[in-house]
């Protein structure tokens, strides 16, 4: 168990931040061949499996998967708000090699032989160079198809939730962040193998969301300043190839507004963006702009810029027509 106290000021320092990385690190432990991953993830399992098993670039990779569970950080750096798997392998190549050899040193006692760990000792350099093609190589091969729609995800995660917590508190920013994390004010508690206690004031807290958080849950803890922890990212289903079937003709939205503008209203349980929406249906993004447009004609949904976003939700007048047509409880949804 992992106890994380924290304080008004360690709070007020929380940050969210993606990363593409820690995201290929997750689906690594997904794919591996023992592991039977939900619906969502079944089609790009397959193939990850062969990217692993017939490109022999990925070797280095395995010490991350069959290795000791705790591991230095230099093995997947401290996310740093990148959109760009390439930056982030950029800080694994510059790890100083005094930073490898201490890492080594501390989570791998005793096995400083294995001909997994030794080239980290022996020429650093070379072997971080070595891991990071090896992510990129795995990454090209399972990942970068679905990187665009991945993104989408972790931004409108970190936009809904930076949201929540500005309008709702700490309170709500923590509900249901983690299938395995507990808040009791002022600890946040996460169910993990070792056992860890961290005063508040210590560190701050950065929020790391992913799409492949059903591999595993990470959190790191070799900075002293920071210590960051991964929870699930929201519409993984956006990953499958296919758009489920829509709403039975029972549907009573379906019947008023449409199936198709009945489905987009469904997705906005928090903001999203055209692109977002359209991703979660399997629609051309034409189509679900075009539902959007009535909808906000209607003042169903309204719409806000966030740079060079546009993001939708419900208007008081969506969440009523959800609630009394679907029976769906979003009267108190984040607004």
């Amino acid at each position: 168990m992992i106890r994380i106290e924290l304080d008004e000021a360690t709070l007020g320092a929380t940050r969210i931040a993606i990363s593409p990385l820690w995201d290929a690190f997750c689906s690594l432990h997904l794919a591996r061949p023992h592991r039977t991953p939900s619906w969502p993830y079944e089609e790009w399992a397959v193939r990850a499996r062969e990217v692993l098993r017939e490109d022999d670039r990925t070797a280095a990779l395995q010490l991350l998967v069959d290795g000791p569970a705790n591991f230095p950080d230099f093995l997947l750096p401290l996310p740093v708000g990148a959109s760009s798997v390439e930056t982030e392998l950029d800080t694994i190549r510059a790890t100083p090699p005094g930073v490898v050899r201490a890492g080594v040193e501390e989570h791998y006692p005793g096995l400083e032989d294995h001909p997994r760990i030794r080239p980290y000792l022996d020429d650093p350099e070379a072997a971080c160079a070595a891991l990071a093609d090896a992510y990129l190589a795995y990454w090209e091969g399972a990942l970068e198809q679905q990187w665009p729609t991945m993104r989408r995800l972790v931004e409108d995660e970190v936009l809904i939730r930076a949201r929540t917590f500005a309008t709702e508190g700490i309170d709500a920013l923590f509900t249901g962040l983690e299938a395995r994390a507990k808040w009791t004010p002022p600890v946040l508690e996460l169910t993990k193998h070792i056992d860890a206690e961290y005063r508040a004031g210590e560190r701050r807290l950065l929020l790391v969301p992913l799409v492949f958080a059903e591999g595993c849950r990470l959190y790191s803890t070799d900075d002293p300043e920071v210590l960051a922890v991964s929870f699930q990212a929201r519409g993984t289903g956006a990953l499958r190839e296919r758009a489920a079937t829509g709403p039975e003709a029972t549907d009573r939205l379906g019947v008023l507004l449409g199936r198709g503008r009945a489905s987009v209203l469904r997705q906005l349980g928090g903001p999203l963006t055209t692109a977002g929406i359209a991703d979660r249906l399997g629609l051309a993004p034409s189509t679900v702009s075009e539902h959007l447009s009535v909808l906000a004609d209607a003042d169903v949904v309204t719409r806000h810029r966030v740079g060079r976003s546009v993001y939708y939700q419900l208007t008081d007048t969506g969440r009523a027509l959800l609630a009394l047509l679907s029976g769906e409880d979003v009267l108190r949804a984040v607004s």
